[in-house]
């Protein structure tokens, strides 16, 4: 049996929003959809399924496409994701490995 997921509405417009990016560069390349699929080693419904912001198709095509595509991730160039990991590497060294859930002790006698 399937299970149904629903996804916030800023999740819903972020994977809209993206899908739209990606839509508009390979329009603007003049790509049409088999060719940024045979590109990214995809079928060109899931290209499609992108550009329709569907939630289901795994972020790395999504990624991938974007990245053929000269979109800009997390608001940098390409170029620059490697400088936004390294600093995202080393605010987690600085930030407990594990987080356990917080006991909560009724202090009310």
């Amino acid at each position: 049996m399937k299970r149904t997921r629903t996804n916030s509405a800023p999740t819903t417009d972020a994977v809209s929003a993206l899908g739209s990016l990606i839509a508009a560069a390979r329009r603007e390349q003049r790509w049409t959809v088999a060719d940024l699929a045979e590109r990214a080693g995809v079928a060109p419904a899931t290209v499609r399924a992108v550009e329709r912001g569907a939630p289901t198709v795994a972020i790395g095509v999504v990624f991938e496409l974007a990245t053929l595509l000269g979109v800009p991730l997390f608001g940098v160039a390409a170029r620059d994701l490697g400088n936004v990991r390294a600093v995202t590497a080393d605010r987690l060294s600085l930030l407990p490995q594990r987080v356990r859930n917080r006991v909560s002790h009724d202090d009310n006698f």
